[in-house]
């Protein structure tokens, strides 16, 4: 994957600020201002990571994150002007890695396009021996210990083992617990959780592995 940080961003002057703080770090940022510009420039370059605005001319934010998810899992941290968006955000299937309000400090931007690539670096360190998913027996295994899941704790683990450090909301997580179309409250997915982190407790020398992100939902974080 090439060193390259793709800013998406119609407000020109913004991304050039953009485009100067990440020129300072080992990043190569390439600018973009028109969403229709968007896949086939990733497509070709595969960069390290995604910042994307929401308000696009062309093809907007939410439509191009739903389409780089369709054949790239690079992270992208989505951009908006509206606080209260964030939540439908979150609501949304987007797959994005996390979500910047303006305005904004250009110092924050890098610290969190940083975050985020240490987050992706830390789930690709991750080697199958010592964070491990046994569908077949329900099992998970930390650093050569294991201990025994539900059904419904293994397939709400599935998710946030799949895609460590990513926020998932309850109501994604509701998705993957159950095969059926039943209704489950906030309070069920609450309890499972809370089961669930005892156990992987037991196999992490007391490492509170699931955190919880106010008003968002859960994220695994392996210990490094």
């Amino acid at each position: 994957m090439s060193n390259s940080i793709l800013i998406v961003e119609d407000e020109i002057k913004l991304s050039n600020l953009l485009a100067d703080y990440f020129k300072l770090t080992d990043y190569r940022p390439h600018q973009i201002f028109h969403g229709d510009e968007v896949i086939s420039w990733v497509k070709e370059h595969q960069p390290k990571a995604i910042l994307l605005d929401i308000m696009l001319p062309g093809k907007d934010g939410i439509a191009l994150c739903k389409e780089i998810r369709l054949f790239s899992n690079v992270p992208i941290l989505m951009v908006t002007a509206k606080v209260d968006e964030i939540d439908r955000l979150l609501g949304l299937e987007l797959g994005a890695d996390d979500y910047i309000c303006k305005p904004f400090s250009p110092r924050e931007v890098v610290a969190r396009v940083k975050a985020v690539l240490r987050r992706t670096q830390q789930m690709t360190e991750v080697s199958t021996t010592s964070f491990t998913l046994d569908e077949e027996r329900l099992l998970v295994s930390f650093n050569g210990l294991e201990v025994a899941l539900t059904s419904v704790e293994f397939q709400l683990l599935k998710p946030l083992a799949g895609k460590v450090g990513r926020i998932f909301t309850r109501e994604q997580l509701m998705q993957n617990m159950y095969s059926d179309d039943r209704i489950v409250n906030n309070r069920t997915i609450d309890s499972h959780i809370k089961k669930l982190r005892k156990k992987l407790a037991d196999i992490s020398l007391g490492e509170d592995l699931i955190q919880s992100v106010y008003g968002a939902g859960y994220r695994l974080i392996l210990p490094e």
